[in-house]
């Protein structure tokens, strides 16, 4: 039973050899998937998102260097 397996394996390889001088086809790409396919947001939630962030970025900066005493802001003293 073993022995029948290897022989039809064998053949296999035998038979799917490519000629060498037949030109190569190019491999398919994969389809490039954009951020809105991978978020399901359109452009105008993205621009919400964005500057939501970059809000909060700049608040957690100001509230660091306020904190570090390295800004004072004038409205306390």
């Amino acid at each position: 039973m073993l022995d029948n397996l290897r022989d039809q394996a064998s053949f296999t390889e035998e038979e799917g050899s490519p000629d060498p001088n037949a030109p190569e086809l190019p491999k398919p790409r994969k389809p490039r998937r954009s951020i809105d396919k991978i978020t399901h947001t359109t452009a105008q939630q993205r621009f919400v998102l964005a500057v939501m962030l970059a809000f909060m970025i700049f608040l957690l900066g100001t509230m660091f260097l306020v904190i570090s005493g390295k800004v004072v802001p004038s409205s306390i003293f």
